[in-house]
């Protein structure tokens, strides 16, 4: 009988699971879909991709001049750190949750997420992760155009651990910033405007993730104090890594990420549930 319950049970677990998946599943092909709606939005992320590489090689063309290195890069490896952190930036959808949460709770509409089965914070994460794998085909095509039009000798690493440790990395960060929206989303069932606090982020987090310039640049102080929160984990140290730089980091970079997102995960498990009680919205 005993061994029935636990094979029932197994089985019922394994359901649940298989469920679950097939839910995230579904929320993030719906989304991706809807995505082919909005093809200006799309043009513009490209775009936008583009033109960060385009004032990037002018700029470091004029700073390098004569020199063959800078800070340890030559020309052609900082351009491969810009086209590849710029890729990691542009397939970063996060920003949409907190501005989605805002709005929904401005509007009395948040309902519709207290209720589906899977919890807020999961489908925020299924949607965003459809966001991006839509966006993910559209920014290679406009690295690989760069890599084409510039004849850049592409610096990449070859090591296979590295490339799985970036990957990985990536795949944490997009989490790590999609949680950091959704934190800043609920925190409009308090303050129900929170443009201040979405601009003080998407200010601070274009110099901390390394897209504006490479932290290498930094004072060494500053690194070594950037190093301590998760920012330095999402777009700057995988880019690295991927040109074959700072692999001594990676290891370290993975478990301090990896911490952030389940840090992050309790908190806002915490703050939501308390939070969610200010709201009095109706409809769906």
């Amino acid at each position: 009988m005993n061994n029935y319950n636990e094979a029932y049970s197994r089985q019922s677990l394994f359901y649940r699971f298989k469920q679950n998946i097939r839910k995230y599943y579904e929320i993030a092909k719906i989304n991706f879909k809807v995505q082919l709606i909005w093809r200006f939005d799309v043009v513009v992320n490209m775009m936008f991709t583009i033109i960060k590489i385009l004032f990037a090689y002018i700029l470091w063309k004029a700073i390098f001049g004569e020199n063959d290195i800078v800070s340890g890069f030559t020309f052609n490896s900082m351009l491969s750190y810009y086209i590849i952190s710029s890729f990691l930036s542009g397939i970063d959808m996060s920003r949409s949750t907190s501005e989605e949460i805002c709005n929904r709770v401005k509007l009395g509409t948040f309902s519709k997420y207290m209720i589906i089965p899977i919890g807020a914070q999961n489908y925020f994460f299924a949607k965003n992760f459809g966001m991006t794998f839509f966006y993910l085909v559209f920014n290679m095509i406009s690295a690989f155009v760069w890599i084409f039009i510039f004849k850049i000798d592409f610096a990449f690493t070859s090591n296979p651990i590295q490339i799985l440790i970036s990957i990985l990395m990536i795949f944490l960060g997009l989490i790590f910033m999609i949680q950091l929206h959704f934190f800043i989303g609920i925190l409009s069932f308090k303050f129900l405007e929170i443009g201040f606090f979405r601009m003080i982020i998407d200010n601070i987090t274009e110099f901390v993730t390394g897209t504006m310039i490479p932290l290498v640049l930094l004072p060494e102080v500053v690194v070594n104090v950037m190093k301590l929160f998760p920012f330095y984990y999402t777009t700057y140290l995988p880019s690295m890594l991927l040109i074959g730089r700072n692999s001594n980091d990676a290891v370290q970079g993975l478990i301090i990420i990896a911490l952030w997102v389940l840090f992050f995960f309790i908190v806002n498990k915490i703050v939501y549930k308390k939070m969610r009680t200010l709201f009095d919205g109706v409809g769906i």
